[in-house]
C-alpha cells in the first residue's frame, strides 16, 4: 500500500519510517527544505534509539522517500497521514490547529478518489469534523474518508512501540476508512493478536487525550504520596512496588522524581481542560494535576536550597541530566528548565551535563555552562542535581565524582542510586520520597537475611523496581 505522511516530525518520521519497515511504501513530505535535505542523505532530526538505522535501510530498499513536493507525496496513495504538530496556543493553553487545517486545505485537491485521510496528530475531540468539512469543500461528498489514528509513542522507546504496541485505536465514520486502516494495520499486528480497537472519529480523539490525563495524574499522585513519605519515614520506592504490583494499579508512571514533562502530558492536559470549559464540563482531577506538577517542578529548587543549608547565593551546582526523560534530547516542559531557572534567581551558579540534549538545552537556559564530561561538571562544585536518570549518570563512579567536588552533597531527584550507595563513599544526599533515617535503616538491613521491605517472591511487572534477598537490586 502506498502512504503519504505529512510532517516529519517525531510522529510523523517515526510512524512513517516503521509503516515502510512492514513493507509499505512511504512518502513522507515537509515545507522544511533543510529537514528533507538531511533527511534524504540519511541525517535523522531527532534523537531516537534506532531510527537512525531504520531510515537508512528502508531508505536504501526504497520503500521510504522524502519530498518537500506534496502533489508528488499524496499521488497515488491509498491512505494519507497529517502529522503536524499541535503545539499549546500560547496564552491559551489549548491546541493551536492551524498546522492540521492547514495541511487539510493542501492535500484537498491533490488526493485520488477514495483516499483516506487520517489524522495522527493530537488533536481536540471534533477536529476530524473540521477536516471532513475541509477536503469536502473542494471534493464531492462519498469520494474520501476522514479518520482518527492516534499515536501512543513514547519517546525513546518509539519505535518498539510502534511496531509492538499495546493497542491500534482508529476511529472511523465509513466503512472505506475501516477497511483501509484494518488492511494496513491488521496483518503486521495479527500474529501478536494486538487489540485494534475500532470506533466513532470523536471516541479515538478523546481516547489520547484521556489515556495521557489519566498517566499524568497517577505521575503527580506518586510525586505527592513522596512528599508524604519524606515527612512519616517512610520510602516512597517500596511504597510504588507495594501498590504497584496490584494488577488493578500497575508498576509503569510510580516512579517518584520532580515532575512530568515533554511534548505529550503538559500540552494534552492543558488541551483536554479548555475542551472540557468549552463543553461547560468541569474536570477537577486533571486541574489539580495540572497545578500540582507545575508546582513540583518549581519546588525542587526548594529541596536543592534545603540540601546546602538553605542558601544557594554564589554556590556552583552541578546539574546531570536535562532533558524530560533518559534516551530523547527533547527539552520541552522538562523540569530541569524551572529548576534551573529557579536556583539563578536565587544566585546559584550552574553547570550541566546531559549525553545528548545540551543543543537544545542551550537554546532554552541561559548563563549555564555546558559539560560533555560528567565528572568535569561536578569539578569544584558545591552539590550535584540528578533530574534526569540515563543510563550513564546512573553508573557513574560516586567515588570519583565525589573526589571533583567542592562538598560532598547530591539530590537525586530521580532515586538514580540505590539507597546507602553514595552515603558509603561519603556522600550527604537528599533523595525524593525517603527521610535520611530511611536510608540509613535500608543500608543497614542488607545484611539480613529477610529485611523489610525486600520481595522474596517476585512476578515479572513491567517497570516494577524489586529487591531480592540478600539485597541484589534492578528492575523488572
Amino acid at each position: 500500500m502506498k502512504i503519504a505522511v505529512i510532517g516529519t516530525g517525531y510522529v510523523g518520521l517515526v510512524s512513517g519510517t516503521c509503516f515502510a519497515a512492514w513493507g509499505h511504501e512511504v512518502v513522507c513530505v515537509d515545507k522544511n527544505v533543510g529537514k528533507i535535505a538531511g533527511l534524504e542523505r540519511g541525517v535523522v532530526p531527532i534523537y531516537e534509539p534506532g531510527l537512525d538505522e531504520l531510515v537508512e535501510r528502508n531508505s536504501a530498499a526504497g520503500r521510504l522517500r522524502f519530498t518537500c513536493n506534496l502533489a508528488e507525496a499524496v499521488k497515488g496513495a491509498a491512505v494519507v497521514f497529517i502529522a503536524v504538530g499541535t503545539p499549546p496556543r500560547a496564552g491559551h493553553g489549548d491546541a493551536d490547529l492551524s498546522f492540521v487545517y492547514m495541511a487539510a486545505r493542501e492535500l484537498a485537491p491533490l488526493i485520488d478518489d477514495n483516499a483516506v485521510v487520517v489524522v495522527k496528530s493530537t488533536v481536540p475531540v471534533g477536529t476530524g469534523d473540521v477536516v471532513q468539512k475541509i477536503v469536502g469543500s473542494v471534493r464531492k461528498p462519498g469520494t474520501f474518508s476522514v479518520a482518527s489514528n492516534p499515536e501512543f509513542l513514547r519517546e525513546g522507546v518509539a519505535i518498539g512501540d510502534f511496531l509492538e504496541p499495546d493497542r491500534v485505536v482508529i476511529g472511523v465514520e465509513d466503512e472505506r476508512a475501516r477497511k483501509a486502516l484494518l488492511d494496513l494495520y491488521g496483518a503486521p499486528l495479527e500474529a501478536r493478536k494486538t487489540p485494534i480497537i475500532v470506533t466513532q472519529r470523536r471516541t479515538s480523539e478523546l481516547i489520547k487525550y484521556a489515556a495521557n490525563a489519566f498517566l499524568a495524574t497517577k505521575i503527580t499522585f506518586i510525586n505527592e504520596l513522596a512528599d508524604l513519605c519524606e515527612h512519616v519515614g517512610s520510602d516512597v520506592s517500596q511504597l510504588a512496588l507495594g501498590i504497584g504490583l496490584d494488577k488493578r494499579i500497575g508498576a509503569s508512571f510510580l516512579n517518584a522524581g520532580p515532575g512530568y514533562g515533554g511534548s505529550c502530558f503538559p500540552k494534552d492536559t492543558m488541551a483536554l481542560l479548555r475542551t472540557a470549559q468549552d463543553h461547560g464540563v468541569i474536570l477537577r482531577i486533571v486541574e489539580e494535576t495540572v497545578t500540582a506538577n507545575e508546582a513540583r517542578k518549581r519546588r525542587m529548587a526548594l529541596k536543592v536550597t534545603d540540601a546546602l543549608g538553605g542558601d544557594v547565593e554564589g554556590r556552583t551546582i552541578a546539574v546531570l541530566g536535562l532533558t524530560f526523560k533518559p534516551d530523547t534530547d527533547d527539552m520541552r516542559d522538562a523540569p530541569s528548565v524551572p529548576l534551573i531557572e529557579t536556583l539563578q534567581r536565587f544566585g546559584a551558579n550552574i553547570r550541566a551535563h546531559d549525553p545528548v540534549g545540551m543543543e537544545n538545552a542551550d537554546r532554552i537556559l541561559s548563563d549555564v555552562e555546558f559539560f560533555d564530561d560528567a565528572y568535569e561538571c561536578a569539578q569544584g562544585s558545591d552539590a550535584v542535581v540528578v533530574i534526569t536518570e540515563w543510563d550513564s549518570i546512573r553508573k557513574l563512579d560516586l567515588a570519583r565524582l565525589k573526589k571533583a567536588m567542592r562538598q560532598p552533597i547530591l539530590i537525586d531527584l530521580r532515586n538514580a542510586f540505590e539507597p546507602g550507595v553514595a552515603e558509603a563513599v561519603g556522600f550527604r544526599v537528599s533523595a525524593i520520597g525517603r527521610s535520611t533515617t530511611v536510608r540509613h535503616e535500608a543500608a543497614a538491613a542488607d545484611a539480613l537475611p529477610y529485611a523489610a521491605g525486600h520481595v522474596h517472591r517476585v512476578r515479572e511487572t513491567e517497570g516494577a523496581h524489586f529487591e531480592m534477598v540478600g539485597g541484589v537490586n534492578g528492575d523488572l
